[in-house]
C-alpha cells in the first residue's frame, strides 16, 4: 500500500505537531468556559506536545488519538465544539501530518464563532498561526497537497475541504510561502 502524500515523514509530523498544539491551545479557553472539568482536549494537546518532543511512540499515539474524541459531540456551543475538534486534530498529527492544518482551521473557526461581533476573527487567527510558524514547519506543510485535491487523507474532498474550514485551510496554504516571498 502506498503512503499517503498527506502523511509526512515521522520527523516532519513531530515538527508540525508542536505548531498544531499551539493553534489548538489558543482556543482551549473557549471549550473550558463551557466544560471546565472536562480535561480531554487539554490532555490531547499535552500528548501532542509530548509527541512533538519525541517522548511518545508514534504507533502508541496513533492508537490513542481517538481517546476523548467525544468531547465535541457533547457541547452546546459550536465555538466550544470547534475548539475541542482543534485539539482532536492536533492529536491526530501523529497519524497524518495533514491534521495539523485541520487543527489550525478548527482553531480559527472556534475563534470566529466565539467572536460573532468581529467578522475578521478567523483571519486574525490565521495571521497569528502563520506568524508563529517556524520555517521548518512551513517547509513541511508546503509538502502537503492542496486541500480538496488528494483523496488519500483528511485534506481530501470532505469536511476539511468544504465550508469555512476549507476556506481557512486554503488561506493557510496560500500563506505558506517562505517569509521573504509573497504568495502567488
Amino acid at each position: 500500500m502506498a503512503k499517503s502524500s498527506q502523511a509526512l515523514s515521522e520527523s516532519d509530523r513531530r515538527l508540525v505537531a508542536a505548531w498544531a498544539a499551539d493553534c489548538a491551545e489558543r482556543v482551549l479557553r473557549i471549550f473550558e468556559a463551557e466544560r471546565p472539568t472536562d480535561g480531554r482536549p487539554r490532555a490531547a494537546i499535552a500528548r501532542t506536545r509530548a509527541y512533538s518532543r519525541g517522548e511518545l511512540d508514534t504507533a502508541v499515539e496513533i492508537r490513542q488519538r481517538f481517546m476523548g474524541g467525544g468531547a465535541a459531540k457533547e457541547l452546546k456551543s459550536p465555538a466550544a465544539a470547534a475548539a475541542a475538534r482543534a485539539a482532536g486534530q492536533a492529536a491526530a498529527v501523529c497519524h497524518m501530518g495533514a491534521h495539523a492544518l485541520g487543527a489550525a482551521a478548527y482553531a480559527a473557526k472556534a475563534a470566529s464563532l466565539a467572536s460573532p461581533d468581529r467578522p475578521g476573527a478567523a483571519d486574525d487567527e490565521v495571521r497569528w498561526q502563520l506568524m508563529h510558524m517556524k520555517a521548518d514547519v512551513r517547509t513541511a506543510l508546503r509538502a502537503l497537497p492542496r486541500v480538496g485535491e488528494d483523496r488519500s487523507g483528511p485534506l481530501g474532498p470532505g469536511l476539511l475541504a468544504s465550508g469555512q474550514l476549507g476556506i481557512i485551510i486554503r488561506d493557510l496554504q496560500a500563506g505558506l510561502s517562505p517569509l521573504d516571498q509573497k504568495p502567488d
